[in-house]
């Protein structure tokens, strides 16, 4: 059996834990909720976690609002150590609050997976998304369109499993430093 590659090894400086790459995919559009768009951010956004190893385990649809979003997250994430992505609601139109909802229910926020995921383009600098905790769930705000969630979930994707680990109580994985 041939070596693996250094680039298909390098970002893996651990072993991994047993703890299952599920995930659930909210996609927050009034069109898509009222069945006169079709969910293309919500599919892509479930191919790209699928050819990387998750499970999607729940994907649903909601119309967008403060309240609607974060009901679902709330519930989505309860119980649950895994990712949630969002797609949609993230920009500037009048009826985008997908930020505003996520940041009413989370734990603990993670802007350096925010930071990464709007750096990885320069439309970034439009989004609005935010990032965090809930419980042991991971949530990841991403644009509605299906390139922009596709490139920014890319963005982060590689140190999901860890923080998924950690949140687990997986900390042994956890590099440590000697002082």
């Amino acid at each position: 059996m041939p070596e693996p590659s250094r680039s298909e090894t390098e970002h893996h400086d651990h072993p991994r834990a047993a703890v299952p790459l599920t995930a659930k995919v909210l996609t927050v559009s009034d069109g898509v909720a009222a069945g006169v768009r079709e969910d293309r951010g919500g599919a892509a956004v479930h191919s790209l976690l699928s050819e990387n190893g998750f499970d999607v385990i729940e994907q649903r649809v909601i119309p967008d609002g403060v309240n609607e979003v974060a009901n679902a997250l709330t519930y989505m994430a309860y119980g649950y150590n895994g990712l949630v992505v969002t797609t949609g609601g993230t920009g500037f139109g009048p009826r985008d609050a997908t930020p505003e909802a996520t940041k009413r229910i989370l734990d603990r926020t993670a802007p350096g997976l925010a930071e990464a995921m709007r750096a990885a383009n320069p439309l970034g600098r439009l989004s609005r998304n935010i990032a965090g905790t809930r419980g042991r769930a991971l949530i990841i705000n991403t644009p509605g369109s299906p390139s922009g969630a596709v490139e920014m979930l890319e963005a982060v994707l590689d140190v999901v499993p860890h923080a998924i680990e950690l949140m687990a109580g997986h900390d042994a994985l956890h590099p440590t430093h000697e002082h």
